[in-house]
């Protein structure tokens, strides 16, 4: 086993996106299928995960893919606590937008969650539209527009709210639903200032001064929406973004502090990310377990969760690939609903999140 940090080659940059220089247009499927086979079941259930590159793994290059992205993670704790095998479908699209998703993968290819041995489904979908908007952004000059930022945010809420009516609709034996809120990657990087000028100020602008504030609000409407339609609201952001004891004295651990909360208004969560726990955010690069432990969460692109083991080959013709294993930890391993390397990469820390939510039975 090993923890995987990759590089972007040549053509996986033109296939996806970069972070710091202009976001890539260009997108390519990354279709996989991972069936979780446990010696003492043979029945079988379905995990559907709908996304960009963060669902499907994505590792620097087009021939290949984490095999423990987050859905497959998901998938074992839902494997050891019915114990049942689990089949992860993963229908992504690497550096694909929030309306491509929806069009060409949850409704296009609703049929993977119509089986009638669908249990759970789940999806992220926004990242790109931020990183194309930041993108654009920073290579402004002159006067700043912040259009394009508001754009983003307003194509995440909508298709963010289509996407869980859809699936509302096809899903029909799903158990639980759960859509993944917005990490910030590039959090130091950003901190820095842009060539173009505030329009009121007269000054330049600091990008993650910028940008925060407009992921905050996002996510609050991500996870107030889940709440209207019923999902599940998994928090990558205070999970990736929060350490894991209290380094502030407030008497909360950082990330259970940065969480969205029922019933609290836009505008508070708001300002509670941004000003108030600001000081506890910290790069995913360096995600402190303890005072004295850290772990890096994200990759050398600095945009990608880092995560365990193998890989998953996918053709660079059809962009699908497909297995079999036994699960990466055997059930006395799995304490407290954690594996042993819960929280020591990030698709792991992402895919505990949201087996927080798993039923008790199928």
């Amino acid at each position: 086993m090993s923890f995987r940090r990759s590089g972007m080659s040549f053509v996986a940059m033109c296939a996806a996106f970069t972070v710091g220089g202009s976001a890539m247009a260009s997108t390519i499927n990354q279709n996989t299928s991972w069936t979780i086979d446990r010696s003492t079941s043979t029945t079988k259930y379905r995990v559907v995960a709908y996304g960009d590159s963060i669902y499907a793994g994505y590792n620097g290059g087009i021939g290949s893919v984490g095999r423990r992205a987050a859905p497959v993670v998901q998938g074992e704790y839902l494997a050891q606590l019915w114990n049942t095998d689990m089949e992860v479908i993963r229908r992504t699209k690497s550096g694909a937008k929030a309306d491509d998703i929806y069009n060409n993968k949850i409704v296009s290819e609703r049929s993977y969650m119509q089986a009638t041995n669908t249990r759970v489904v789940m999806f992220e979908m926004c990242g790109n539209d931020y990183l194309q908007a930041r993108s654009a952004f920073t290579d402004q000059t002159g006067t700043c527009s912040y259009a394009g930022l508001e754009s983003a945010l307003a194509a995440c809420a909508s298709y963010t709210e289509k996407a869980m009516q859809a699936i509302n609709q096809y899903a029909t034996t799903a158990k639980v639903k759960i859509v993944s809120n917005i990490y910030y990657p590039g959090f130091n990087a950003d901190n820095v200032l842009t060539g173009c000028t505030d329009s009121a100020t007269g000054q330049k602008v600091n990008k993650r001064a910028k940008f925060l504030p407009l992921l905050a609000r996002s996510n609050w409407k991500t996870c107030s929406l889940a709440e209207q339609y019923g999902f599940k609201c998994a928090d990558s952001f205070a999970e990736m973004m929060g350490a894991e004891y209290d380094s502030n004295g407030d008497g909360q651990i950082d990330s259970e502090a940065l969480r969205y909360r029922s019933g609290e208004s836009e505008s508070a969560y708001v300002t509670r990310i941004t000003s108030t726990l600001v000081g506890t955010l910290r790069d995913a690069n360096t995600h402190f377990v303890s005072s004295g432990t850290s772990y890096d969460y994200i990759q050398s692109d600095d945009t990608h969760p880092t995560y365990l083991g193998s890989t998953i080959s996918v053709s660079i013709f059809s962009g699908s690939g497909s297995g079999t294993g036994a699960p990466q930890y055997t059930d006395s391993q799995v304490v407290g609903g954690k594996n042993p390397d819960y929280n020591k990469n990030g698709h792991d820390k992402m895919g505990w999140e949201s087996s927080k939510f798993n039923p008790a039975t199928p």
